[in-house]
């Protein structure tokens, strides 16, 4: 079965059902398809077909827009061996044949490869929308995995528009040079900007242009009674009906007052809007306008389904522009006492008391027990929270806050503590922090660091610093009883910092028992000789060879020596042996050998019975979270639990649902015991080509001057008479909706209008953009676009994607962990997309971005700081070309004012990087006119 596929930029698709043979049904195929089937299928195409638990990669073969256009429609209306989604894309071809025939096409001049190219377009009109809304309603499944259907169709509408029409009018004799390159498909040597908007204006004039529907939520009006946490549920959001004329921000349509022909044009839009999301049909109504009256859980339908469907509609939605969708989180809080300084402290350990107690947190808001029960009480997805509206999950809010209510302990164990985590009732939504006092906090940090160990004097080795932590770090271990797993690269040396740990013992320590070490029978020469290299006091007997000392003789000799060495398989034969011997401690070296726990060496080496117990590996984990599991056991037994356990609560959610939740709680669990350095840690390699940071200017347009003072003017109105908080709060809040106009006039007004206007941009900010992006491109080199503005950088993705035929991924909050991992991946290779954009929050710390060598800042965050761990994706370990940062400031405004401040005088800068924007708050009223008011060079020509 042959199928097809639209993509963007690529165009025709053609794949075979990966369940036929390779020709199987080629002959059946009609003629047209046959010369294409033919050829080698060298592209391919990343689907996720029925019955697949991920994408796979398929063979296909491309077929340009020209061609592909004349492959569809010569396609029967009925062909055999031809899919269902090939002949869907047969019918939309042919739809776009018969409004050629109609006429409702017109020509535009689109600038390409630095000419004017004259194409044919469809024109607009609500017939030709609500054509694009039923194809966009019957599109089959699979060929929306590569896009949003509207997107997809008004690409391939496009594409094939020109060359159907031009088929249709056939050659042309005429000597005018637009005929001649709309006949030919060929450059117009004399197309300008000007004639493509005289030739966008026309085409607007023929497409009977209607003012859209935009549907407006607004938040109901506060009450004296709703100031709690959970209030809402009875509350009535107004659903504002608008008209929205071309480049105009929405219009009301009171009932009084409006001209009858846009109110007729409100009411039909309306019936159609109510005839795709019927459950607005039963609403209340206002009498004064068209207004509808919504409960609270017709508004979080609405968000989640209804959206959707009125959007297919062509009828657009506004929403609250501070409502926010937050995700509940715990918070733990551990109680211990203060660090041990000796072994013999038997307050430490996996059975060490402790008392610990959750939280619930609703974004970053920690809520307190009598918000928590209103929250449950209130049984909704919608809540007003300490004044703010947020849309949290109300059944995973229910079983957050009984989940606290029963689990926090005064007097538990370490190791009771760690079973809230493997236990049959795990905490039901993500752990996102976890504090500490007392020896258990120094154990939690990450950060901290356990005390420096002196150098033993026997040991001949100068330590690197990244061993010496290690060292210190397996000296804490043990004086905490905690069992360890030094999981460093291969070559960073774990054998010397073993060594190490064990010539500090016996220098300072009465240890009497020794270590046992069991390693791979090929490493025990090796560690006899690290053995006598870099401590040659240290005493060793290795247990090995069919001469090996059994019984009386063996006891003997272990007592008389430091370290006894033996393989995975004699510890396995000499189990009953070995496990009547005092040893302080047993370390594993190449761990993953007991990675499968039901083996004879593997359940050999957990009977064995020390105070302490290290594993030396340099890939904790090969294949599967079993296999760290099986190692954890051996350090710390019953760590994460049995093995079915783990595979339920971590292995499947995380291996095969890719559960960000349940590998936040693995790493919880498992951070302190693991400590894992590899080659490319800043720490262990230090050597990093040079980074060049410039400040870029942009002027700003006429449009976004005009917003840029009216915010200016807005905001010293507002804050003359206020004081304290309430003044702070309108600085800070005309501060982001100046960056916003900054920005784009679309983005600060929210209003879904295009990127261009009339084939110019609107914000000289994104052709400053473009213009890098192209030199970068030209180079062929990649690029990080960072924005502080998730809006933001939606409203530009699908134009930078379409201006250079290109996917731009771009990675922010909401993007699932498995998708930003795979964008990541993809934008490291080689042939991976050459532009990436990126929100500072979610982009700007523990990414590996290297594939990139240019970093531009789309908007400043003000905080150095923040700016340059956005920057270290790229300008990091693995970066071997010059890294160039751009920052982008528009001319004339707060944006370059504060650049200045900030690179000109230390002080202010010192100041910003400690809190942020707050210190604009405190200036005066004449210092924050001084620093907002628009510079006479801001606007361009």
């Amino acid at each position: 079965m042959l199928h097809g596929l639209w993509s963007p930029g690529s165009g025709l698709l053609l794949w075979r059902d990966p369940a036929d043979g390779q020709d199987e049904n080629d002959d059946a195929l009609p003629s047209a398809l046959r010369r294409w089937t033919d050829r080698p299928f060298r592209h391919s195409v990343e689907l996720t077909l029925p019955g697949d638990t991920g994408p796979r990669r398929l063979p296909a073969v491309a077929v340009a827009p020209p061609d592909a256009a004349q492959l569809l429609l010569d396609l029967p209306r009925r062909p055999q061996g031809v899919a269902g989604d090939l002949r869907y894309l047969a019918h939309v071809a042919r739809g776009i044949e018969r409004w050629a025939q109609a006429g409702r096409v017109a020509p535009e001049l689109v600038r390409a490869e630095k000419q004017w190219w004259g194409r044919w377009r469809l024109l607009g009109g609500e017939k030709t929308r609500a054509w694009s809304a039923e194809l966009a309603a019957v599109m089959p499944p699979v060929q929306k995995q590569l896009g949003r259907p509207t997107s997809l169709l008004d690409d391939m509408s496009a594409e094939l528009t020109d060359p159907i029409v031009r088929a249709l009018h056939g050659p042309s004799t005429s000597l005018h040079p637009l005929v001649a390159a709309l006949a030919e498909g060929q450059p117009h040597p004399r197309g300008t900007q000007r004639m493509a908007d005289a030739l966008e204006e026309w085409r607007a004039s023929l497409s009977g242009y209607e003012p859209d529907l935009v549907l407006r939520l607004l938040e109901p009006e506060d009450t004296e009674d709703d100031d709690d946490a959970g209030i809402g549920a009875d509350a009535l959001w107004r659903l504002e009906v608008c008209l929205r004329s071309e480049g105009q921000a929405p219009v009301s349509l009171p009932v009084e007052g409006t001209d009858p022909h846009l109110l007729q044009i409100g009411i039909r839009k309306l019936g159609g809007a109510l005839a795709a999301y019927p459950r607005l049909q039963d609403v209340p109504r206002d009498p004064a306008n068209l207004d509808l009256l919504l409960p609270t859980p017709v508004v979080i339908d609405q968000v989640e389904h209804g959206a959707r469907a009125l959007q297919a509609a062509g009828v657009a939605l506004l929403l609250p522009r501070a409502w926010s969708k937050v995700d509940p989180s715990l918070r733990l809080q551990v109680t211990s006492a203060a660090a041990p300084v000796g072994a013999e402290d038997s307050l430490v350990g996996m059975s060490a008391i402790v008392s610990y107690e959750w939280q619930l947190a609703v974004g970053d808001m920690l809520l307190t027990h009598s918000e928590m029960e209103q929250l449950v009480a209130a049984n909704s997805d919608l809540v007003k929270l300490r004044g703010k509206w947020v849309r949290a999950d109300a059944e995973a809010l229910a079983k957050a806050a009984r989940y606290v209510g029963a689990h926090s302990e005064r007097d538990a164990t370490l190791g009771g503590l760690f079973a809230e985590f493997t236990g049959d009732d795990p905490p039901p939504i993500e752990v996102t922090d976890v504090t500490a006092t007392g020896w258990v906090e120094t154990l939690l940090d990450g950060q901290a660091q356990p005390e420096t160990v002196p150098a033993p004097p026997g040991l001949l080795a100068e330590l690197r610093p990244y061993q010496q932590r290690g060292l210190d770090w397996l000296a804490f271990m043990s004086r905490l009883g905690l069992g360890a797993v030094l999981a460093d690269d291969m070559g960073l040396g774990k054998t010397v910092q073993l060594l190490a740990l064990l010539e500090h013992e016996r220098a300072n320590t009465d240890t009497a028992a020794p270590t046992l070490l069991v390693c791979p029978m090929s490493v025990v020469g090796n560690w006899q000789r690290e053995a006598e290299r870099f401590v040659p006091g240290l005493r060793v007997h290795v247990h090995h060879g069919a001469q090996r000392l059994r019984d009386a003789e063996l006891a003997a000799a272990t007592g008389d020596h430091d370290l006894v060495i033996t393989t995975y398989a004699i510890v396995a034969r000499d189990i009953a042996q070995l496990a009547e011997l005092p040893w302080h401690r047993v370390v594993l070296d190449e761990a993953q050998h007991v990675k499968n726990s039901n083996t004879a060496q593997s359940r050999a080496t957990r009977a064995v019975p020390a105070a302490h117990r290290v594993a030396l590996t340099g890939t904790p984990v090969e294949n599967r979270l079993e296999e760290l599991r099986a190692i954890l056991d051996f350090a710390n037994p019953k760590l994460l639990g049995s093995a079915s356990s783990v595979r339920a609560k971590f292995a499947v959610p995380i291996e095969r649902d890719h559960d960000p939740a349940a590998a936040a709680r693995l790493r919880a669990l498992t951070a302190p015991f693991v400590l894992r350095r590899v080659k490319t840690d800043p720490d262990v390699i230090s050597d990093l080509p040079d980074k060049f940071e410039q400040t870029v200017r942009a002027n700003l347009t006429a449009e976004q001057a005009a917003l840029y003072r009216a915010v200016v003017d807005d905001m010293m109105k507002k804050i003359r008479d206020k004081e304290g908080m309430a003044r702070k709060g309108a600085v800070l809040a005309a501060l982001t909706r100046l960056k916003q106009v900054c920005n784009h006039p679309a983005h600060y007004l929210g209003d879904g209008s295009p990127v261009l206007r009339r084939g110019r941009h609107r914000s000289g900010k994104l052709g400053l953009v473009e213009d890098i992006v192209e030199s970068v491109l030209g180079d062929g080199e990649k690029v990080l676009l960072f924005t502080q503005f998730r809006e933001f950088g939606q409203l530009i993705a699908p134009y930078l994607e379409q201006r250079f035929a290109t996917v731009v991924p771009f990675l922010h909050g909401g993007v699932a962990k498995g998708r930003r991992d795979s964008m990541v991946t993809q934008f490291q290779e080689e042939s991976g997309p050459p532009i990436m954009l990126l929100s500072l929050k979610a982009g700007g710390t523990g990414l590996n971005l290297t594939a990139a060598n240019h970093v531009v800042h789309l908007d400043r965050w003000w905080n150095p700081a923040v700016e340059n761990q956005a920057t270290d994706r790229a300008f990091r370990i693995g970066q071997r070309r010059d890294v160039q940062v751009r920052k982008l400031v528009c001319v004339g405004t707060v944006e370059e004012r504060i650049d200045e401040m900030l690179t000109g005088k230390q002080e202010l800068a010192d100041l910003a990087i400690g809190v942020g924007e707050n210190w604009i708050t405190e200036l005066s009223t004449e210092q924050l006119h001084s620093l907002l008011t628009l510079g006479d060079d801001a606007v361009g020509d």
